[in-house]
């Protein structure tokens, strides 16, 4: 938090594909911040290579260390993710796992908050209990209610450049990030 009492959230999004609707849930976040809160996008965890305990012996890996920087550096993360398979994808679990590495830990005593999207009814329910766990190992303060869990997300988001169009899903997850700005407020983080 700045001197202003403004916040920085970061988004770390757990899809590779880009017209996935979790990403349009990500992008569709910045235009949806309580006043005081910005929120930006971080890199891709496409570029963390698979978590190898040999690779991290001759140095983490550069995009690893600038993600956790830049995680070190906000007021909060917010994560939206799909499921997968009843769990979270290999590729966010990997990044969490290398994320997990780091020195000092970049998410103990941050505000998460968890945000899933999918076409079943349940909006990725199960991948959010999963994710909890990690992070609590890492000692994250996760946001507790409200839970935003989009199921049917085919219906609610659409267009060419997928886009988050639901206007009460849009309100519903604006109240979750202001319940986030307080949790970080609260924390003093």
């Amino acid at each position: 938090m700045d001197e202003s009492g403004s916040l920085q959230f970061v988004t770390l999004l757990g899809s590779l594909r880009q017209a996935s609707f979790n990403a349009a849930i990500a992008r569709a976040l910045p235009a949806l911040a309580p006043a005081g809160v910005s929120i930006t996008a971080l890199g891709s965890i496409a570029e963390f290579p698979h978590y190898d305990a040999d690779v991290q012996a001759a140095g983490i890996p550069a995009p690893v260390q600038a993600m956790a920087e830049r995680i070190r550096a906000a007021d909060g993360v917010i994560i939206v993710t799909p499921e997968y398979n009843y769990s979270v994808p290999g590729a966010l679990k990997n990044a969490i796992d290398w994320l997990s590495r780091m020195t000092p830990q970049p998410f103990a005593g941050k505000a998460v908050a968890i945000q899933t999207a999918s076409p079943g009814l349940l909006g990725g329910a199960r991948a959010q209990y999963h994710l909890r766990q990690s992070l609590v190992f890492l000692d994250a303060h996760v946001l507790n209610k409200p839970e935003v869990m989009v199921g049917q997300a085919a219906a609610k988001v659409g267009g060419d450049a997928p886009e988050l169009t639901d206007a009460a899903t849009r309100e519903f997850i604006a109240t979750q990030l202001g319940a986030l700005a307080a949790l970080a407020r609260k924390i003093g983080r």
